[in-house]
């Protein structure tokens, strides 16, 4: 999740019978198991894990805290403030606890059927140079919620969320708060391919994995308006270049069509450029778009006027997922009598319309998935806007999730 640039276990689920007892899924075709399956009702309705694996203090601020990283802006600079062992207890603890198998249970029944879960290059530590400070250990808790994941039938979008030399600079998704980006290099770009590839083979080949069935190549990178070489390097080279290394290694590992990922780049409204524009083939290329409307600049910020836009948002065709969202307003809005939430349910009506209507639009693409599955004490109290548990808890967002675009006030 972009924030403005100012503010910038071991596997519980036994793979073989993870093997034995994979559920069945609708594929578009005569029955048969594909991994390019969307669910059933042909729609996207998830939620992101958000700081499982990418810590944003904006969003963890206790989490941060108890884990002895509170003066840090991000992943590396607790890892070099605490050292690398005491960093990796701390986060050890915070991985067996942030998302366990009761939260993808809950997920599961409140009528989601997709997860994105965000992951930083590190996860795999072979990629990791000298010099760079990243918490180690955390494979083993990410193979425990996607094998959760599988056998409840949830679909799973794999996310590269923070690059090798950080993606967007001044951003704690990345892992690492940079002044200037350094992913836009050969070096980099390479690490990143042997990142993909690497997941590649382990959704082909680790029977956990089975329910990955897209893998996005590079989450929010720069836009073309502000760096424009790095974005026109990436559109001309590293996108192209992710889709072979993806596809030669599906073809090394004999993958059948059927069975290839989904390979998702950012849509043409990130800013980037074109994701299309040199890829060698785009079937089977599925795009991402984050439509915060809260930094949507063109809208007033008033209830009708949220309401209205939401209304009247077409983001494009079933290939586009609203991969991120929220019903959280303008900054200096957010506290007004019309959208205020602390110690107060005086809008709470008005937040579920505003949930309804921009679920309503996105069904009209590919779907959605909600910024974030939790998160806590935002600004010191119960920030239901960003967090979608919260939010249910709260009665702001229905239980079954596939009602949402029923109740839409458009």
């Amino acid at each position: 999740m972009r924030l403005p640039l100012q503010k910038k276990v071991a596997l519980a689920v036994a793979t073989a019978s993870l093997a034995e007892s994979r559920p069945s899924f609708s594929s578009g075709t005569t029955g048969q198991r594909s991994r390019r399956w969307l669910p059933s009702s042909d729609k996207i309705r998830g939620v992101n894990l958000g700081s499982q694996f990418i810590i944003e203090p904006w969003m963890a601020g206790d989490e941060w805290n108890s884990m002895g990283c509170g003066s840090s802006p991000d992943e590396w600079s607790c890892v070099q403030s605490l050292g690398q062992d005491a960093a990796d207890a701390a986060f050890q603890t915070h991985w067996q606890t942030w998302i366990t198998a009761n939260d993808i249970q809950e997920i599961k029944s409140y009528g989601l059927n997709t997860v994105r879960i965000p992951v930083g290059f590190w996860i795999n530590e072979d990629l990791v140079n000298d010099g760079e400070y990243y918490p180690k250990g955390g494979l083993q808790y990410l193979d425990y919620i996607v094998g959760n994941c599988t056998e409840l039938g949830i679909y799973v979008i794999m996310d590269l969320h923070g690059g090798p030399g950080s993606q967007f600079p001044g951003q704690q998704y990345t892992g690492h708060v940079v002044d200037s980006p350094g992913f836009y290099t050969l070096d980099n770009y390479e690490r990143a391919y042997k990142f993909l590839e690497w997941m590649t083979e382990r959704v082909h080949t680790n029977p956990a994995y089975y329910n990955v069935g897209m893998l996005q190549v590079i989450n929010e990178p720069v836009h073309a308006g502000d760096y424009p070489s790095q974005a026109a390097d990436m559109i001309a080279n590293y996108y192209p270049g992710a889709w072979n290394r993806i596809r030669d290694r599906e073809a090394q590992l004999g993958t059948a069509d059927k069975d290839k990922l989904h390979i998702q780049f950012m849509g043409d409204a990130w800013g980037s450029g074109n994701p299309d524009q040199n890829l060698p083939d785009t079937t089977f290329a599925f795009y991402d778009d984050h439509r915060y409307l809260k930094w949507d600049t063109s809208i007033a910020a008033t209830q009708d006027s949220y309401i209205s836009a939401a209304c009247n948002d077409n983001r494009g065709g079933s290939d586009i997922v609203i991969g991120e969202w929220s019903i959280s307003v303008a900054d200096d809005a957010q506290y007004n009598s019309e959208f205020d939430i602390r110690n107060t349910d005086a809008n709470n009506d008005w937040y579920k319309k505003f949930f309804a209507a921009q679920a309503q639009a996105y069904e009209r693409s590919g779907g959605w998935i909600f910024w974030s599955w939790k998160c806590n004490w935002i600004a010191g109290f119960n920030e239901w806007r960003w967090c979608y548990k919260s939010a249910v808890d709260a009665g702001i967002i229905p239980q079954d999730a596939a009602s949402a675009a029923g109740m839409s006030p458009c």
